[in-house]
């Protein structure tokens, strides 16, 4: 018999009630045959477009009743899950956008050319969707990364149909987005099937393992993620697995920078490590912070702002168990000290706090490289360093990020002392690296990239901005087909008016 699937109140960890079972790997094969079959009706980048924002705007007619199931859920509060929604909204639409400008397509037409060395055929080349997306919902983004989230946004924009393993954390609201999207789906003819969801860790690896899953999109933990990827490594036919999967962000504060504005540095800090209690993917878990006065007066400034942030609800209380023992197996290690120390902060909530620590000790392997490890909550490590040649070596330690930060002075930031040569030093760490600001908060652009080297991410492709829907296509070059058999994109006339490059030359 399939097990059940509760909702669960994080504030009191109780069941509220059963939302679904567990799927089979019958009702598995049922969702991917579904979306399957609705791919020719995504066909139609017309009927795309409006899909997607009919979507955004029946979540927008449904967002009260949304965020008090998402709350209920997640305890992330009113104010916040209404801003995630307006963004899921927002990232719909854009998607919608892109769609109707046709550029994703990358259609590429090469005439005929017996002068050239070889001699060149009637090429034309454009992009195709890929299949069916197993998409991997998130814990902490609700709605941005689960059932409407980025992902589910861009395969859809590609013309790709989805099925998305609902995560446990929000069971309810899950099915709730579904059935929103379906209903947008059926309104433009599009069947309902585009938009599966199954719930179940075993139902998570079924997906990945079925033979008309073209690709996977995922968010969450590096044990999980990778178990995931390997699973799609492993098929008989590999496929595609872009997967968030966990990043320290570190950041790097110069002497100048300390010097200058200490008091602010530290105040960013804080509401930078505490936002969300602590449970964004781009939360900067490691600073690098000089040794001095002007790094005390840092430290001091932080400590104060983190002393004064309430205790708070985590997503669920397997991540509070795996934050208090994280907290414990850190705080144990020796140099280590707490100015402000996390935990509980009573039966269901935890406490913000930070870490010090020499950087010499994090400057070669040993006990405290688990201190270079993401520890999901409201902490950071501050790494306290005595020269250049000291943060240079933790920083060649780390791992790939999301992203990595430096704190100029505003000397620095203007091209004096060493401020290019720091941004060239975190620039292979990275996919965003941000100059005195703070990496919480990925502004859904056209020009933004969610993603970096492995363990932040399994591909080298981003989960947020208008490039996001490259992931779910691939490139065909048809050579000397006749006109009439073409694919419109790829005629001569351009009936969609569609931008393209034509015989060397960009069109638009």
């Amino acid at each position: 018999m399939a097990a059940p699937v509760w909702s669960v109140d994080p504030r009191t960890g109780k069941q509220r009630e059963q939302v679904a079972v567990e799927a089979t790997a019958q009702e598995v094969d049922t969702a991917v045959r579904a979306a399957h079959e609705a791919r020719g009706a995504l066909a139609d980048r017309t009927v795309r477009a409006a899909f997607l924002r009919t979507a955004a705007d029946r979540l927008e007619a449904a967002r009260d009743q949304l965020v008090e199931a998402a709350d209920a859920e997640t305890a992330l509060g009113p104010v916040r899950l209404t801003g995630e929604l307006a963004r899921t909204c927002y990232q719909l639409r854009a998607f919608a956008d892109i769609v109707d400008e046709g550029a994703f397509l990358d259609v590429i037409i090469n005439h005929p050319d017996d002068t050239a060395t070889p001699p060149i055929p009637d090429l034309r080349r454009h992009k195709v969707p890929l299949g069916v997306v197993a998409v991997y919902a998130a814990s902490n983004f609700p709605f941005a990364f689960s059932v409407a989230g980025g992902d589910t946004a861009s395969a859809l924009g590609a013309g790709c149909p989805v099925v998305v393993k609902a995560h446990p954390d929000h069971p309810a609201l899950s099915e709730l987005v579904a059935r929103v999207l379906r209903g947008a789906a059926a309104q433009h003819g599009v069947p309902e099937g585009v938009i599966g969801l199954v719930h179940g860790f075993e139902a998570g690896i079924e997906l990945v393992r079925h033979p008309l899953v073209a690709a996977a999109g995922f968010t969450g933990s590096v044990r999980g993620g990778r178990a995931l990827f390997d699973a799609a490594a492993a098929r008989p036919v590999p496929i595609p697995f872009h997967g968030e999967l966990g990043s320290l962000n570190p950041v790097l504060v110069t002497e100048a920078a300390a010097a200058e504005r200490a008091e602010a540095i530290g105040a960013g800090l804080a509401g930078s490590m505490t936002m969300g209690v602590g449970q964004f993917c781009v939360k900067p878990g490691l600073v690098l912070v000089p040794s001095g006065a002007s790094g005390d007066a840092l430290v001091k400034s932080l400590t104060d702002a983190v002393s004064d942030t309430d205790p708070g609800v985590l997503l669920d209380h397997r991540m509070r168990d795996n934050f208090l023992a994280g907290i414990a197996e850190r705080t144990g290690l020796p140099g280590v000290d707490s100015p402000v120390t996390p935990g509980a902060g009573g039966e269901h909530t935890v406490s913000a706090g930070f870490l010090t620590v020499p950087a010499g000790k994090l400057a070669g392997e040993g006990a405290h490289d688990v201190l270079l490890e993401e520890c999901f909550g409201p902490v950071t490590v501050v790494a306290r360093y005595e020269d250049e040649a000291e943060a240079t070596a933790v920083l060649s330690r780390l791992p790939g990020n999301l992203t990595a930060t430096v704190q100029l002075s505003t000397e620095e930031a203007a091209g004096e002392g060493r401020g290019a040569e720091l941004l060239a030093e975190l620039t292979p760490l990275a996919g965003r690296v941000l100059v005195n600001g703070w990496p919480t908060g990925v502004a859904v652009a056209p020009a933004q990239h969610h993603g970096g080297p492995y363990p932040a991410t399994t591909s080298t492709s981003t989960s947020v901005g208008g490039t996001a829907i490259e992931r779910w296509m691939r490139p065909v070059a048809y050579q000397n087909a006749p006109e009439a058999l073409l694919p419109p994109e790829l005629r001569d006339d351009n009936p969609l008016g569609l931008p393209r490059r034509f015989n060397g030359r960009l069109e638009r």
